[in-house]
Protein backbone atom coordinates (compact mmCIF):
# COMPACT_ATOMS: atom_id res chain seq x y z
CA UNK A 1 0.00 0.00 0.00
CA UNK A 2 1.48 3.22 -0.83
CA UNK A 3 2.08 5.90 1.98
CA UNK A 4 -0.52 8.92 2.47
CA UNK A 5 1.51 11.48 0.52
CA UNK A 6 1.75 14.05 4.05
CA UNK A 7 4.16 10.75 4.92
CA UNK A 8 6.67 11.18 1.82
CA UNK A 9 8.64 13.90 0.80
CA UNK A 10 7.34 16.53 -0.95
CA UNK A 11 7.57 17.38 -4.52
CA UNK A 12 9.22 20.47 -5.19
CA UNK A 13 6.56 21.91 -7.50
CA UNK A 14 3.33 21.59 -9.31
CA UNK A 15 1.40 23.63 -12.35
CA UNK A 16 -2.29 22.90 -12.18
CA UNK A 17 -3.97 22.85 -15.93
CA UNK A 18 -7.20 23.87 -16.85
CA UNK A 19 -8.47 24.79 -20.07
CA UNK A 20 -11.39 26.70 -20.55
CA UNK A 21 -14.23 27.48 -23.02
CA UNK A 22 -17.12 29.13 -22.15
CA UNK A 23 -16.27 27.94 -18.12
CA UNK A 24 -17.76 31.15 -16.38
CA UNK A 25 -20.18 29.00 -14.67
CA UNK A 26 -17.90 26.69 -13.67
CA UNK A 27 -13.56 28.15 -13.73
CA UNK A 28 -13.97 29.47 -10.02
CA UNK A 29 -15.09 26.82 -8.51
CA UNK A 30 -12.28 24.70 -9.87
CA UNK A 31 -9.49 27.29 -9.81
CA UNK A 32 -10.40 27.38 -5.97
CA UNK A 33 -10.89 23.63 -5.31
CA UNK A 34 -7.37 22.84 -7.04
CA UNK A 35 -5.91 26.22 -5.19
CA UNK A 36 -7.68 24.29 -1.30
CA UNK A 37 -5.96 21.10 -2.23
CA UNK A 38 -2.39 22.36 -4.54
CA UNK A 39 -1.41 24.09 -0.94
CA UNK A 40 -1.60 20.84 0.78
CA UNK A 41 0.44 18.53 -1.23
CA UNK A 42 3.37 20.64 -2.64
CA UNK A 43 5.37 23.99 -1.42
CA UNK A 44 5.72 25.79 -4.71
CA UNK A 45 2.36 25.57 -7.36
CA UNK A 46 0.80 27.85 -10.04
CA UNK A 47 -2.94 27.72 -11.61
CA UNK A 48 -2.72 27.87 -15.25
CA UNK A 49 -5.99 28.49 -17.30
CA UNK A 50 -6.47 28.81 -20.61
CA UNK A 51 -8.85 30.81 -21.88
CA UNK A 52 -9.53 29.00 -25.72
CA UNK A 53 -11.55 31.95 -27.16
CA UNK A 54 -14.21 31.84 -24.91
CA UNK A 55 -17.42 33.77 -26.15
CA UNK A 56 -19.05 33.95 -22.70
CA UNK A 57 -17.93 36.33 -19.60
CA UNK A 58 -14.54 33.55 -18.66
CA UNK A 59 -12.23 35.86 -19.55
CA UNK A 60 -13.95 38.65 -17.17
CA UNK A 61 -14.38 35.98 -14.27
CA UNK A 62 -10.76 34.80 -14.87
CA UNK A 63 -9.11 38.43 -14.28
CA UNK A 64 -11.44 38.91 -10.65
CA UNK A 65 -9.60 35.64 -9.78
CA UNK A 66 -6.82 36.91 -10.92
CA UNK A 67 -7.17 39.93 -8.77
CA UNK A 68 -7.52 37.53 -5.10
CA UNK A 69 -5.17 34.47 -5.89
CA UNK A 70 -1.79 35.72 -7.33
CA UNK A 71 -0.99 31.63 -7.80
CA UNK A 72 -3.14 32.20 -11.18
CA UNK A 73 -2.15 32.67 -14.58
CA UNK A 74 -4.53 33.32 -17.08
CA UNK A 75 -2.94 32.30 -21.08
CA UNK A 76 -5.53 33.90 -23.19
CA UNK A 77 -6.51 32.82 -27.52
CA UNK A 78 -8.00 35.06 -29.08
CA UNK A 79 -9.26 32.96 -30.90
CA UNK A 80 -10.84 29.41 -30.26
CA UNK A 81 -8.14 26.65 -31.21
CA UNK A 82 -9.52 23.44 -30.25
CA UNK A 83 -9.13 21.35 -26.88
CA UNK A 84 -6.18 19.91 -28.01
CA UNK A 85 -4.74 23.73 -28.81
CA UNK A 86 -5.64 24.58 -25.53
CA UNK A 87 -3.69 22.12 -23.45
CA UNK A 88 -0.78 22.35 -25.80
CA UNK A 89 -0.89 25.60 -24.66
CA UNK A 90 -1.50 25.25 -20.93
CA UNK A 91 1.27 22.45 -20.84
CA UNK A 92 3.71 25.04 -22.53
CA UNK A 93 2.97 27.30 -20.16
CA UNK A 94 3.58 24.99 -17.03
CA UNK A 95 6.87 25.90 -15.19
CA UNK A 96 6.70 23.29 -12.47
CA UNK A 97 8.30 19.63 -11.84
CA UNK A 98 4.85 17.78 -12.02
CA UNK A 99 1.25 18.85 -14.04
CA UNK A 100 -2.08 18.19 -13.48
CA UNK A 101 -4.63 18.74 -15.62
CA UNK A 102 -8.48 18.34 -16.13
CA UNK A 103 -11.12 20.30 -17.55
CA UNK A 104 -12.52 23.87 -16.37
CA UNK A 105 -16.08 21.81 -16.99
CA UNK A 106 -16.22 20.62 -13.46
CA UNK A 107 -17.26 17.11 -14.32
CA UNK A 108 -14.08 16.31 -12.30
CA UNK A 109 -13.40 17.48 -8.93
CA UNK A 110 -9.66 19.15 -8.81
CA UNK A 111 -9.98 18.02 -5.12
CA UNK A 112 -9.32 14.25 -5.88
CA UNK A 113 -6.03 15.51 -7.06
CA UNK A 114 -4.94 14.08 -3.68
CA UNK A 115 -5.46 10.48 -5.08
CA UNK A 116 -3.48 10.89 -7.94
CA UNK A 117 -0.47 12.06 -5.44
CA UNK A 118 -1.51 9.55 -2.64
CA UNK A 119 -0.61 6.77 -5.31
CA UNK A 120 2.56 9.12 -6.86
CA UNK A 121 6.14 7.14 -5.71
CA UNK A 122 9.88 8.24 -6.56
CA UNK A 123 9.13 5.56 -9.29
CA UNK A 124 6.10 7.40 -10.52
CA UNK A 125 5.92 9.58 -14.39
CA UNK A 126 2.29 9.29 -14.76
CA UNK A 127 -0.97 8.38 -12.90
CA UNK A 128 -3.78 8.52 -15.02
CA UNK A 129 -7.61 8.88 -13.55
CA UNK A 130 -10.43 6.21 -14.37
CA UNK A 131 -13.53 6.59 -13.93
CA UNK A 132 -15.85 4.96 -11.06
CA UNK A 133 -19.05 5.72 -13.19
CA UNK A 134 -19.17 8.32 -16.19
CA UNK A 135 -22.58 11.02 -15.17
CA UNK A 136 -23.50 11.81 -18.67
CA UNK A 137 -26.84 10.98 -20.85
CA UNK A 138 -27.27 7.43 -22.25
CA UNK A 139 -26.35 8.07 -25.71
CA UNK A 140 -22.85 9.95 -24.10
CA UNK A 141 -22.41 7.01 -22.18
CA UNK A 142 -22.98 5.16 -25.17
CA UNK A 143 -20.46 7.10 -27.31
CA UNK A 144 -17.94 7.20 -25.10
CA UNK A 145 -17.91 3.28 -24.36
CA UNK A 146 -17.37 2.58 -27.96
CA UNK A 147 -14.97 5.04 -28.42
CA UNK A 148 -12.58 3.91 -25.87
CA UNK A 149 -12.64 0.18 -26.97
CA UNK A 150 -11.84 1.19 -30.88
CA UNK A 151 -9.35 3.42 -29.61
CA UNK A 152 -7.52 1.10 -27.29
CA UNK A 153 -8.05 -1.80 -30.07
CA UNK A 154 -6.62 0.14 -32.77
CA UNK A 155 -3.74 1.84 -30.87
CA UNK A 156 -2.94 -1.00 -28.40
CA UNK A 157 -3.52 1.14 -25.54
CA UNK A 158 -3.15 -0.69 -22.40
CA UNK A 159 -5.25 1.86 -20.34
CA UNK A 160 -8.78 1.26 -18.13
CA UNK A 161 -10.03 4.55 -19.31
CA UNK A 162 -8.39 6.78 -22.36
CA UNK A 163 -10.86 9.83 -22.44
CA UNK A 164 -10.52 10.24 -18.35
CA UNK A 165 -9.09 14.08 -18.49
CA UNK A 166 -7.51 13.48 -14.81
CA UNK A 167 -3.61 13.25 -15.32
CA UNK A 168 -0.93 14.06 -13.03
CA UNK A 169 2.83 13.79 -14.90
CA UNK A 170 6.02 14.66 -14.62
CA UNK A 171 7.25 17.76 -17.04
CA UNK A 172 9.71 15.73 -18.25
CA UNK A 173 7.34 13.24 -20.43
CA UNK A 174 7.88 16.41 -22.65
CA UNK A 175 11.76 15.79 -23.28
CA UNK A 176 10.31 12.49 -25.11
CA UNK A 177 6.68 13.12 -26.28
CA UNK A 178 6.03 16.14 -28.29
CA UNK A 179 2.09 16.63 -29.10
CA UNK A 180 0.52 18.24 -32.41
CA UNK A 181 -3.20 17.50 -32.24
CA UNK A 182 -5.69 20.70 -31.95
CA UNK A 183 -8.65 18.82 -31.29
CA UNK A 184 -10.20 16.38 -29.03
CA UNK A 185 -7.95 13.35 -30.15
CA UNK A 186 -4.88 15.05 -28.15
CA UNK A 187 -5.73 12.40 -25.25
CA UNK A 188 -5.11 9.44 -27.42
CA UNK A 189 -1.70 11.04 -29.10
CA UNK A 190 -0.54 11.94 -25.16
CA UNK A 191 -1.36 8.21 -23.93
CA UNK A 192 -0.23 6.48 -26.94
CA UNK A 193 3.32 8.38 -26.85
CA UNK A 194 3.68 8.21 -23.24
CA UNK A 195 3.10 4.40 -23.22
CA UNK A 196 5.35 3.81 -26.42
CA UNK A 197 7.83 5.84 -24.86
CA UNK A 198 7.83 3.56 -21.68
CA UNK A 199 6.76 5.72 -19.19
CA UNK A 200 5.29 3.89 -16.30
CA UNK A 201 1.34 4.48 -15.78
CA UNK A 202 -0.40 4.03 -12.89
CA UNK A 203 -4.07 4.08 -12.60
CA UNK A 204 -6.39 5.38 -9.59
CA UNK A 205 -9.95 5.79 -9.72
CA UNK A 206 -12.01 9.29 -9.60
CA UNK A 207 -15.63 10.34 -9.57
CA UNK A 208 -16.99 12.06 -12.63
CA UNK A 209 -19.63 14.38 -12.55
CA UNK A 210 -23.30 15.52 -14.09
CA UNK A 211 -22.63 18.86 -16.37
CA UNK A 212 -24.19 21.60 -14.14
CA UNK A 213 -23.21 24.52 -16.99
CA UNK A 214 -22.68 24.82 -20.12
CA UNK A 215 -22.68 21.87 -23.22
CA UNK A 216 -20.26 19.72 -24.49
CA UNK A 217 -18.54 20.68 -27.75
CA UNK A 218 -17.74 17.18 -28.52
CA UNK A 219 -21.10 15.20 -29.32
CA UNK A 220 -22.27 16.84 -32.23
CA UNK A 221 -22.18 14.91 -35.42
CA UNK A 222 -20.00 17.18 -37.30
CA UNK A 223 -17.05 17.11 -34.56
CA UNK A 224 -17.29 13.45 -34.24
CA UNK A 225 -17.09 13.32 -37.97
CA UNK A 226 -14.30 15.27 -37.95
CA UNK A 227 -12.70 13.02 -34.87
CA UNK A 228 -13.22 10.12 -36.96
CA UNK A 229 -10.77 11.77 -39.40
CA UNK A 230 -8.43 12.94 -37.27
CA UNK A 231 -7.99 9.88 -34.96
CA UNK A 232 -7.53 8.18 -38.76
CA UNK A 233 -4.51 10.04 -39.36
CA UNK A 234 -3.34 9.98 -35.92
CA UNK A 235 -3.64 5.83 -35.92
CA UNK A 236 -1.64 5.90 -39.53
CA UNK A 237 1.17 8.09 -38.06
CA UNK A 238 1.37 5.85 -34.30
CA UNK A 239 0.30 2.97 -34.78
CA UNK A 240 1.26 1.96 -38.34
CA UNK A 241 4.23 4.10 -39.28
CA UNK A 242 5.07 5.09 -35.38
CA UNK A 243 6.48 7.99 -36.51
CA UNK A 244 6.87 9.35 -32.92
CA UNK A 245 9.38 6.55 -32.19
CA UNK A 246 12.00 8.20 -34.66
CA UNK A 247 11.10 11.85 -34.14
CA UNK A 248 13.90 14.50 -33.48
CA UNK A 249 14.14 16.05 -30.25
CA UNK A 250 10.85 17.79 -29.26
CA UNK A 251 13.01 20.38 -27.70
CA UNK A 252 14.45 21.39 -31.09
CA UNK A 253 10.75 21.48 -32.87
CA UNK A 254 9.71 24.91 -33.11
CA UNK A 255 6.65 25.38 -31.37
CA UNK A 256 3.18 26.86 -32.70
CA UNK A 257 3.37 30.40 -33.74
CA UNK A 258 -0.27 31.04 -33.07
CA UNK A 259 -1.35 34.86 -30.79
CA UNK A 260 -1.01 33.99 -27.33
CA UNK A 261 -1.37 36.03 -24.22
CA UNK A 262 -0.02 35.02 -20.88
CA UNK A 263 -0.73 37.21 -17.86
Amino acid sequence: MSQPQSEKSRPLGLSVVFPAYNDAGTIPSMVIGARLSARGLVDDFEIVVVNDGSSDHTAEVLSELQEVFPELRVVTHPKNRGYGGALRSGFDSATKDLIFYTDGDAQYDPREMTRLFDAWEASSDFVNGVKIGRSDPFHRVIIGRLYHWSVRLAFGLKLSDVDCDFRLFRRAIFDKVELTKDSGVICVELMKKVQDHGFRIQEVPVHHFHRAYGKSQFFNFPRIARTLMDLSRLWLDLAVRKVHLSAPDPKTTASHDTETVVR
